[in-house]
């Protein structure tokens, strides 16, 4: 079978080197709110501009590096990417040992790691895109799909064990160890990485040259559809999870223990989508498999609106996280494969930092609007307004399978 495939030596390290920075980052999943509360006496108004300038300041930082690093080797620029969180997660435990942490250290950190991921994620997809033969795209990234949520399952309840012992301070620490290891297995590679050609003059950090990962998108026929549908879906879950948060935690009464399994365990389903994903994509067509798991992916949103007290309520809240974490598990590498096959060689790094970019940017600017309409209206019917959006959004599914380039199409590699 397909999801059983050897993708060789190469591949392995990249996978490990995930692997690590995704459990690392779980760890330290809300460690910085937890920091912000516990240790420097923030209230809710600040912890959410540390949430939210993560995200969007994060974002503008990370916009000119897309061009930055599209004609330089991916690896380094990883393992740079790596250090840069490691250097700046680790002046937390510096700073807080020396008695000198504040908040604004702590927006400084999250605006330099956010902006980092952007770019190490944009240079991991052309890394990859160039490690793996096209044929085991999909086999490749339904792989790290299901360490994602195998990380995004186990993380928060081994980081809340670890913090409950050893404070959130230590989560951080033991994050930016994680990058390091990141670094390190990027580094063990090997081999030798061709440096990309340029098929224009050198590019310039001018307005145009910042905006062509957005023209990559925006112009094809097939990437167009798939951006809006993502960062819409994806802006959408995000905007509720705050609102179901207050909902269960506040007037229906549940326990925080209750509030984490009823998102910790469905994360199951990521793992079994994930898995089914190449197998599924044999059997009947990657394209329609994508379209099918993109569509049933909007339809469990509008559940989470009819959440109830008590053992019903949060049965409910799990088997509708189930459903929209499976149909994830299977949609996500099939996106991610049939993104990457339809960007030219020469503008993957612009166009996957573009994504991400708009991805952050949408989840920031649906999170603050969601916030204010669950203000006027109330949190329940804020989710439901979301969940209605969100069946609307299986139309911008791309309908047509539009061909991907040839090999001979993209910009021949030099070894130089």
């Amino acid at each position: 079978m397909g999801a059983r495939r050897k993708l060789g030596r190469q591949f392995g390290w990249l996978w490990a080197a995930y692997a690590v920075s995704a459990f690392g980052t779980w760890l330290a999943f809300d460690a910085f709110p937890m920091i912000a509360i516990m240790v420097l006496h923030a209230g809710a108004a600040q912890v959410s501009l540390l949430a939210a300038a993560g995200l969007a300041v994060g974002a503008a930082v990370a916009l000119p590096l897309g061009p930055w690093m599209e004609f330089r080797r991916k690896r380094p620029v990883m393992i740079t990417m790596d250090v840069v969180r490691f250097a700046a997660l680790m002046t937390v435990p510096v700073l807080y040992l020396l008695d000198r942490l504040t908040f604004v250290q702590l927006v400084v950190v999250s605006v330099v790691v956010s902006a980092a991921d952007i770019a190490f994620t944009a240079a991991s997809g052309a890394c990859l895109k160039a490690l793996v033969p096209r044929e085991d795209l999909l086999v490749a990234n339904a792989r790290f799909e299901s360490t994602s949520w195998t990380a995004t399952m186990l993380g928060p309840q081994i980081g809340g064990a670890a913090i409950g012992l050893f404070g959130p301070v230590m989560a951080v620490a033991a994050n930016a160890v994680s990058f390091l290891l990141s670094a390190a297995g990027i580094r063990a590679i090997g081999g030798t990485e061709p440096r990309p050609e340029r098929t224009g003059p050198p590019p310039r950090l001018r307005a145009g040259e910042l905006l062509e990962g957005w023209r990559c998108i925006l112009t094809h026929p097939a990437l167009r559809p798939l951006f809006f549908n993502q960062v819409l879906v994806g802006g959408l879950i995000m905007a509720t999870a705050p609102l179901l948060a207050v909902l269960m935690l506040g007037s229906l009464g549940f326990a925080p223990w209750q509030y984490a399994m009823a998102f910790t365990l469905p994360c199951v389903g990521g793992l079994i989508g994930s898995r089914l994903a190449p197998r599924l994509a044999a059997r009947f067509g990657r394209h329609r498999v994508m379209l099918i798991s993109g569509a049933l992916r909007a339809c469990w949103l509008p559940g989470l609106a009819f959440v109830r007290p008590g053992t019903p309520g949060l049965v409910l809240v799990m088997a509708v996280e189930l459903g929209l974490i499976c149909c994830m598990g299977v949609f996500t590498p099939l996106y991610a494969t049939y993104r990457l096959d339809r960007t030219p060689a020469d503008r993957v790094a612009r166009t996957l930092s573009a994504w991400s970019v708009s991805s952050k940017a949408t989840i920031a600017t649906l999170t603050a609007l969601w916030g204010l309409l669950a203000a006027v209206t109330g949190p329940r019917i804020a989710i439901a307004t979301a969940g209605v959006l969100s069946l609307a959004t299986p139309l911008l599914l791309p309908r047509h399978e539009y061909d991907a380039p040839r090999p001979e199409q993209e910009p021949a590699p030099s070894h130089t």
